[in-house]
């Protein structure tokens, strides 16, 4: 396979050919003017006399000065921006803006009157403190940083802008402080923005001219940077000036060379292995997503400090309305369609949202008041939200490292976790290395070794495919009989909500509309969604002297009616339901014609939907044979029936 990707070439129409190419040559001419006039012989000479040599040490003072204060103000700035809603913010960011499009020298005349010695601050400044700003080196920092900070502050905030903020709560469901977080996570993951911003602001620093000569003037030794040495040759000596600009222009290329395409966006994963190149023994045996088998032997297990029982009482308002009540090492599904709050709900126990609130105790402590990173919640969204420059130890071990454990012992339990969870051999992998199911793996021993109270667990096998989901679920139902807390499982899967939890908490618009064991759920379901998520048909309608008048038109015959008026759903297996090319006839009781419009394979039966102009859509699983012999292809005119006594009536 070729290692180069084809690319269509596209012949650009000449209107808009020639304008870009003038553009191209207008900007590129001056460029060139530089390099045909430097007097190639003289460079050196130039360049090493005591004037530029003196103007280069101060602007390099300046430059870094500048950039060292840029970064002191401009990302907390950044981070505000990015992260904070608030009055004013839009003036906020014009302000920032402002000294990209203003003009320097405007710029100098601003400094001046905001802090020179009869502007707004400077006298205060040299009374109190006996700083004097204009005419001083410390002026040519505060120019420069004026000018140059705004694009650290733009190329950052993009930057954190991109950053899906999951990462960061999840850091805060872990125990860690928001400045921990700010600085083990948020910073890491945009180091490319900041660096960007960082060599931009440095490079605009370096050559400011305007802002500078205006507030600081041009003081050999004190505030003549380079640019400004420039200017001065330029009145006298033009064939030193060239060669000075020239080095300021090679110093603008060496930075946009250094940037270009190497510090844009957030970490990419680890690149793949090239065609003939291998990979480590172990990296081998994980390429399928299939992990190699831990270790031989019982592996250590986590021995925290504060394991304990801790049942769970919540009183949630807002959106979500409802009470929550499980004793410790419950496991408890929730679901429900798009929208319903489960999502909400989970956030709303972190204390994240503003849009529902949760009085929360767990054990004997109310956590109500408290921020996340001190509720003892741990959270593991869908996405698991790894820390992409971390190992899977050190993501393991960052909640305990949080929470102030030493770093050998947190380490030493970080591993026993993953150990626990058959990826222990996985260890010093970044996330990027990892397969979904391992990956996910490493997620849950995280939040598990961060010692919660609470586990809240969004959608935590969504990602995989059905043998790892096998697998992972195994493992999860494993290490959750062991927890002395409570756990939530967000999941539109009905094997796991039966398989995992000891409760299913169906929700509707953010109210429970059903808390029961999954057998219970299962067999009697309160709502047509959860009903289809269990593969069956369900049919709303209202109770009538001999059976069901179903809200969506016809009526439905069953053996054990409710008191006439009653609101009730009518469950019908997919396996009770009988399929036949011609009127049946016999005892069934209800019978339609219908249409197939779609037929599946699940397991080894096929599912056929039956639309009827006399019934609500219907589903009947039959087996392969059958379909053949029937005939059953979409399209086909059949017949469906269901006895009265394979009706279930659920009361709503």
């Amino acid at each position: 396979m070729s290692r180069f990707r084809t690319r269509t070439r596209t012949r650009p129409p000449v209107a808009l050919a020639l304008p870009a190419l003038l553009a191209v040559a207008f900007l590129l001419l001056p460029l060139i003017g530089i390099l045909t006039r430097t007097r190639w012989s003289e460079l050196g000479a130039h360049l090493g006399s005591p004037g530029v040599v003196q103007a280069l040490n101060l602007s390099l003072v300046v430059s870094f000065w500048a950039l060292g204060l840029s970064l002191l103000l401009g990302v907390p700035l950044a981070w505000l921006l990015a992260r904070v809603e608030f009055r004013g913010k839009a003036f906020v960011r014009s302000l920032v803006l402002l000294p990209m499009v203003l003009p320097p020298t405007v710029g100098g005349v601003a400094l001046l009157l905001g802090f020179g010695r009869r502007g707004l601050l400077g006298p205060w400044l040299e009374e109190t403190f006996g700083v004097t700003l204009p005419f001083h080196t410390s002026g040519a920092v505060v120019a420069a940083t004026f000018v140059a900070m705004p694009f650290l502050v733009i190329s950052l905030e993009g930057a954190l802008g991109g950053l899906r903020q999951s990462y960061e709560e999840t850091a805060g469901s872990l125990g860690a402080s928001p400045v921990r977080v700010f600085f083990t996570v948020t910073l890491p993951m945009v180091a490319p923005g900041l660096i960007a911003g960082a060599a931009l602001t440095w490079a605009r620093a370096l050559g400011e001219f305007g802002a500078t000569i205006t507030f600081a003037g041009n003081l050999p030794g004190t505030t003549q940077t380079l640019p400004l040495q420039v200017y001065l040759l330029l009145q006298d000596q033009p064939e030193a000036a060239t060669s000075v600009s020239l080095l300021l222009l090679a110093i603008a290329m060496a930075v946009l060379i250094a940037l270009r395409g190497r510090w844009t966006g957030t970490p990419t994963p680890a690149p793949a292995p090239r065609p003939g190149e291998t990979q480590p023994a172990e990296a081998q045996a994980t390429t399928d997503g299939h992990p190699v088998p831990a270790p031989a032997g019982e592996p250590a297990k986590p021995t925290p400090d504060d394991a304990g029982q801790w049942p769970l009482h919540a009183t949630v308002t807002g959106f979500n309305r409802l009470t929550l009540d499980a004793g410790p090492g419950t496991t408890i599904a929730v679901v429900g369609e798009n929208g319903a709050g489960k999502t909400t709900l989970l956030r709303a126990l972190l204390g994240l949202t503003p849009r529902a609130h949760a009085e929360l105790r767990l054990g004997d402590t109310d956590v109500t008041a408290l921020p996340p990173h001190k509720r003892q919640v741990a959270w593991v969204p869908q996405d698991g939200a790894l820390f992409p420059h971390l190992s899977a130890l050190a993501n393991t071990a960052y909640g305990l490292r949080a929470r102030r454990v030493p770093r050998a012992e947190a380490r030493r339990e970080a591993q026993a976790w993953l150990d626990r969870l058959g990826v222990g051999h996985l260890a010093q992998r970044r996330p990027a290395q990892l397969s979904g199911g391992q990956a996910q793996r490493v997620a849950l021993a995280r939040a598990l070794a961060a010692r919660p109270r609470l586990l809240l667990l969004d959608e935590p096998l969504a990602a995989l495919d059905q043998t790892t989901r096998a697998r992972v679920r195994h493992t999860l139902r494993t290490h959750l009989a062991g927890f002395g807390g409570v756990c939530l499982i967000v999941t539109h899967d009905p094997v796991e909500a039966v398989s995992l939890a000891d409760r299913v908490l169906v929700l509707a618009d953010g109210q429970t509309l059903q808390d029961a064991p999954p057998a219970e759920v299962s067999r009697h379901p309160r709502s047509p969604w959860v009903a289809r998520m269990l593969g069956r048909n369900a049919w709303p309608g209202t109770a009538s002297a001999d059976g069901l008048t179903l809200a969506a038109g016809g009526r439905l015959v069953v053996a054990e009616a409710l008191p006439e008026g009653s609101q009730a759903l009518a469950i019908i297996a997919p396996e009770a339901v009988s399929v036949h090319r011609g009127r049946p006839g016999g005892s069934p009781r209800n019978v339609w014609p219908g249409t197939v419009r779609e037929i599946t394979a699940v397991g080894s039966r096929l599912r056929v939907l039956v639309a009827s102009a006399e019934a609500p859509d219907l589903v009947a699983e039959i087996t392969p044979g059958a379909a053949a012999e029937l005939g059953i292809v979409d399209g086909a005119e059949v017949w469906t029936s269901v006895k009265a006594t394979e009706v279930t009536l659920v009361r709503l």
